[in-house]
């Protein structure tokens, strides 16, 4: 079978390096890639938004499958527009297509199908340039801390908790009036504050049926103690420790087939990942957010503990006969850490010289923001590398990772020293 997976991220690293232990990966084709991808298929730089220049890629290489690893693609109806050609409408995709997609492409829209379909989430109101003032009074009316959220893709970082109700105010009218987060911002969702742990669950969806993958925490503030700003994810464990089989119950039977059973009601066709964002409060979980991919860094701590072929479950997806197939869990536990540039999510700077890499049994190590130069791998993002080891506790499994995070080295490296601390 050959494939082509769109992105460049440690989720994409992780996808290409499950899908090379499958026997039935033909060609692998990583658009655009980094220098972890490069040894496990060929990357290539095309303009997956010109229509014409995909077709001919998709053609002229023979591609039966295509997975589509981040968010901003799925959004804008990549899915849609290669099986609305007659040509390509053959192909398999993986990812939801446009309409499925606005799960996570609208906060709004995802509130709004949660309330319908009786899933817990927290209470809400959404406000725009025309209802400032009401979104003002709202603040006031509800306690502290006070969640914002832009409305659209804000790249991981379109969420602001505040504890001030006067900087909630000022936030709240920046983020709709000064453009904060762009477009994404032009709708601001304001929500109750729910206090508890958060985790990450998946589930594979053929649009019918489903199978539920390991479950994660995930840590996204860039500071020890979750202080600081938000950033795309500063590493992952999996499994979540309180996420026993009586939670678990809670989330399928409450989250889980409820979501499928109301996309199916809604028709919106579903082929590929759903991430529910969500959080146990006092024994109970509620949805924070959905993404419609597998989440970064998650997906470095749990696609390792999947047996079960990669590539066989995606064409249960593609074929919808997903009920057919069961998922195979290493019982083990996986901790993932991620090195980041110095100054992220701020500014920083890319072209460092990496060294240390050499792999062992121990760790493996997942590509996020880097590249090739000559010889050498340089980075080339904020978030640059993923180390994920495996062990019978949290702690051996975060000393292993750690370990090689201090033998590799390149000049602003930082990573949090505190991972599992709330576990």
């Amino acid at each position: 079978m050959n494939v082509l997976l769109i992105g460049s991220g440690g989720r994409e690293h992780t996808i290409a390096w499950k899908l090379n232990e499958s026997s039935q990966l033909g060609d692998l084709f990583i658009c655009p890639g980094n220098a972890g991808t490069s040894a496990l298929g060929e990357n290539i730089d095309l303009d997956i938004n010109n229509q014409s220049e995909l077709k001919i890629f998709l053609l002229k290489k023979g591609i039966d499958m295509v997975i589509i690893g981040p968010e901003i693609p799925l959004v804008d109806g990549l899915h849609d527009k290669i099986i609305a050609d007659s040509d390509t409408k053959h192909i398999m995709v993986i990812g939801p297509k446009k309409a499925a997609a606005q799960l996570e492409g609208s906060k709004d829209f995802a509130k709004k199908f949660m309330t319908k379909h009786h899933i817990p989430t927290a209470n809400y109101k959404t406000f725009n340039k025309d209802s400032i003032q009401e979104g003002v009074e709202f603040l006031k009316d509800i306690k502290s801390p006070y969640v914002l959220k832009a409305d659209g893709l804000a790249a991981g970082k379109g969420v602001v908790i505040l504890n001030d109700l006067s900087e909630a105010i000022q936030v709240f009218t920046e983020m709709i009036s000064e453009d904060k987060f762009g477009s994404a911002g032009h709708q601001v969702v304001i929500e109750e504050f729910l206090s508890g742990v958060e985790l990450s669950v998946f589930a594979l969806t053929d649009g019918k049926s489903y199978v539920l993958l390991p479950n994660a925490k995930d840590y996204k503030r860039i500071g020890e103690g979750d202080t600081g700003p938000n950033t795309g994810g500063m590493g992952s464990i999996s499994p979540v420790p309180f996420a026993d089989e009586k939670f678990m119950h809670k989330v399928v039977s409450r989250i889980v087939e409820p979501t499928i059973n109301g996309l199916q009601n809604e028709k919106l066709d579903f082929q590929g990942f759903i991430f529910f964002g969500l959080i146990n409060v006092k024994g109970n979980p509620f949805v924070i957010e959905y993404n419609v991919r597998l989440g970064d860094p998650e997906t470095e701590s749990v696609l390792p503990r999947i047996k079960t072929d990669l590539l066989d479950l995606f064409r249960g997806v593609a074929e919808r006969n997903l009920e057919n197939f069961k998922v195979e869990i290493d019982p083990r536990i996986a901790a993932s850490v991620m090195l980041v540039s110095g100054g992220y999510p701020n500014d920083y700077q890319k072209g460092k010289t990496i060294t240390g890499l050499g792999e062992n049994n121990e760790q493996v190590i997942f590509h996020a923001g880097t590249k090739k130069d000559g010889d050498q791998i340089i980075t080339n993002g904020g978030r640059v590398l993923a180390i994920t080891s495996f062990a019978d506790t949290m702690e051996k499994a975060l000393a292993s990772s750690y370990k090689k995070a201090e033998e590799i080295k390149f000049e602003g490296k930082y990573y949090r020293r505190d991972l599992g601390f709330d576990l």
